[in-house]
């Protein structure tokens, strides 16, 4: 297992990100134990969840988890934790987004689930355009003085957010953010706009999530079977996409690799990137396309048929869209 450092920070986590988003929604709770059992088995370390997944349980998923580090302590020893806050977690008016009240609060409900007194990577869910960042900085700094958190993220901010919140930490004499989770895949490249450049400028890792844009990047046109990928939801972007589905299917077969290991080696090729979050809904998902795109190396000439295939926003980012 490759390792780097999360954005700036000191911090060490795997190049996959256990993305458990399944857990406890699709994936029973015993196969879930399995999957984390076998992720740490190959050096995987860098656990994602959040607050609200678990389905129509929210915070089901994180109880799972906690249950799986009871069993043994030297799990969470082994295990960079990285949950989320921001969902609405009942019909009470402050019980979501980021009001520092809900801060604290979810933190000490995802404490509870997890079995844990520190949450390695508290993430921000979505920006909160009512909350003041003085208000949310309050918050978190807080609890890292506690020792309940020790690194602050954020997911799906725009690149004017990440330079307001670092900015406003800086102001602090606090870290401020060090990642930043991202829809991010070769069907959807928007961040390399303005989000990426700002996470470079920043020293702020990006965590791309759904690296295979739900399935349609895996092979969905030789017919193979899969729940996502054959969804109501997926067959629109399919029949959107299918010329070019149809070149880079091509693509891999002459390559001889499998669609799901390039798409996901593509993104370790991209300068800014930490770790694609790969979110296994049965073991073997975990074990096949994720180990072998680090180690598949794509060539210059190789990126510039993917780039003709799936072209990127284009230009010199972030400046990009004003020529």
């Amino acid at each position: 297992m490759e390792y780097l450092q999360l954005g700036r920070s000191g911090l060490r986590v795997s190049r996959i990100c256990l993305g458990t988003m399944n857990f406890g929604a699709t994936t029973p709770e015993g196969e879930a134990h399995e999957i984390m059992d076998q992720a740490l088995e190959l050096g995987i370390n860098f656990f994602d969840t959040a607050n609200g997944y678990g389905g129509k349980a929210r915070g089901l998923t994180e109880e799972i988890i906690g249950r799986w580090f009871a069993e043994d302590a030297d799990r969470r020893q082994k295990v960079v934790l990285g949950t989320k806050v921001f969902a609405t977690m009942s019909d009470w008016p402050n019980d979501g987004r980021l009001s520092a009240r809900h801060i604290v609060a979810s933190c000490e409900a995802s404490l509870r689930r997890l079995q844990t007194d520190r949450i390695d990577l508290l993430q921000m869910h979505h920006v909160d355009r009512n909350c003041p960042w003085e208000e949310i900085w309050q918050a978190m700094e807080m609890l890292v003085t506690q020792g309940k958190v020790v690194y602050v993220g954020s997911s799906n901010f725009a690149g004017w957010h990440i330079a307001q919140g670092n900015e406003s930490a800086h102001r602090r004499n606090l870290l401020g953010l060090v990642s930043e989770q991202s829809v991010y895949n070769l069907l959807f490249r928007t961040v390399e706009l303005e989000v990426l450049p700002a996470c470079r400028h920043y020293g702020v890792g990006l965590i791309p999530y759904s690296p295979l844009a739900g399935g349609v990047l895996a092979g969905v046109l030789r017919g193979e079977k899969g729940e996502r990928r054959q969804s109501d939801r997926a067959r629109p972007r399919i029949e959107a996409h299918k010329s070019k589905l149809e070149l880079w299917e091509k693509f891999c077969a002459e390559f001889a690799e499998e669609p799901a290991t390039v798409a996901l080696s593509w993104l370790l090729h991209q300068e800014g990137v930490t770790a694609p979050i790969v979110g296994p809904r049965t073991l073997s998902q975990l074990t096949g396309s994720p180990l072998r795109a680090l180690q598949l190396n794509l060539d210059s000439s190789s990126l510039a048929q993917l780039d003709a295939i799936f072209p990127g926003p284009g230009g010199a980012a972030p400046e990009a869209y004003a020529w």
